[in-house]
């Protein structure tokens, strides 16, 4: 087992209603006193950056928190909560950046996949998957979201950014539209079959397509106590699903790839939520030392600092 370097801030905290910012500080320090991750700082991202795929009405809203989009993702605004979404935003392009290093990383945070460029939804405010590959158009970019609600806004977004893929397997639709570039995989109530069947398409569309990035979204609310899950997943599928996935892009393709927790909203957090999201990085470390010979990947276009926590 080796530790995975994870993007993480103490800014990614946030008193927000439900566990979505709640929960980031309790697992990145799980997961740091366990030995599962290298904990490294993000620089946040600035409006510029976000501009690039979301509408500047929006990106100012969120920024001053004036006007009537800064809260529509969240449903309330406060300088800590921007502050948060700003940081988990750069943990993205951290984690992509030490991906295509090390062949894994993560980001203790979302992918805000519900955030289309018009506005935010779904607890979802910047796209932070659809900005890892606008900010390098010269990297194909294939999303495996694997959260209980299908990534809506990223799927729109494919439309503007070309070098992006989405491909969802969830439980709720929530209206994402397929393309092209678009798929997604519903999921009915313990179809663990159906599940199965629809990781292997993901992963073999991966082999096909040969992505130069994955970004997978390892949510934990498809769980069968969450109370959002429509799909309703055992944990030990949960914990199939996460191996399968890693495993398969890292020793069988040899695709760099970083993970992000996506959606859980188990109460109480600490027994309940945060040893389900702890677990699929002791799975990911156990995978990183597994890989016996460090490939070479292409470097990332966009460059930023950090600082080993």
């Amino acid at each position: 087992m080796k530790p995975i370097r994870t993007a993480y801030s103490d800014a990614y905290y946030c008193e927000t209603p439900q566990p979505s910012m709640r929960k980031l500080s309790l697992v990145a320090c799980l997961v740091k006193e366990r030995g599962y991750a290298k904990l490294v700082k993000p620089e946040p991202v600035g409006r510029k950056e976000l501009e690039l795929i979301h509408q500047k009405r929006y990106v100012k809203s969120v920024m001053t928190g004036k006007g009537e989009l800064a809260d529509c993702a969240f449903g309330f605004w406060s300088e800590s909560y921007r502050d948060g979404v700003l940081a988990i935003n750069g943990g993205n392009l951290l984690a992509a950046k030490m991906a295509l290093e090390d062949g894994i990383a993560a980001n203790v945070g979302q992918g805000f996949h519900h955030a289309r460029a018009e506005f935010g939804a779904g607890f979802c405010t910047f796209n932070g998957l659809a900005l890892v590959a606008a900010l390098n158009p010269d990297l194909s970019v294939l999303v495996i979201d694997c959260d209980e609600h299908a990534g809506d806004g990223t799927a729109e977004l494919t439309v503007k950014i070309p070098n992006l893929t989405n491909f969802s397997i969830c439980g709720s639709r929530m209206g994402c539209r397929e393309s092209e570039r678009s798929i997604v995989r519903h999921v009915e109530r313990r179809d663990e079959a159906a599940y199965r069947k629809h990781l292997r398409e993901a992963l073999d569309f991966a082999a096909s397509t040969k992505p130069a990035l994955v970004i997978y979204q390892a949510g934990m609310d498809p769980h069968e106590d969450d109370p959002l899950a429509r799909s309703q997943m055992t944990g030990d599928f949960l914990r199939y699903r996460d191996q399968f996935v890693m495993e398969t892009l890292a020793l069988e393709l040899a695709l760099p790839f970083f993970f992000v927790l996506a959606g859980g909203y188990q109460e109480p957090m600490a027994e309940k939520l945060v040893p389900l999201h702890a677990r699929t990085f002791e799975i990911a470390a156990r995978v990183k030392g597994q890989i016996r010979q460090k490939a070479h990947f292409k470097p990332m276009v966009q460059k930023l600092d950090s600082n080993i926590l």
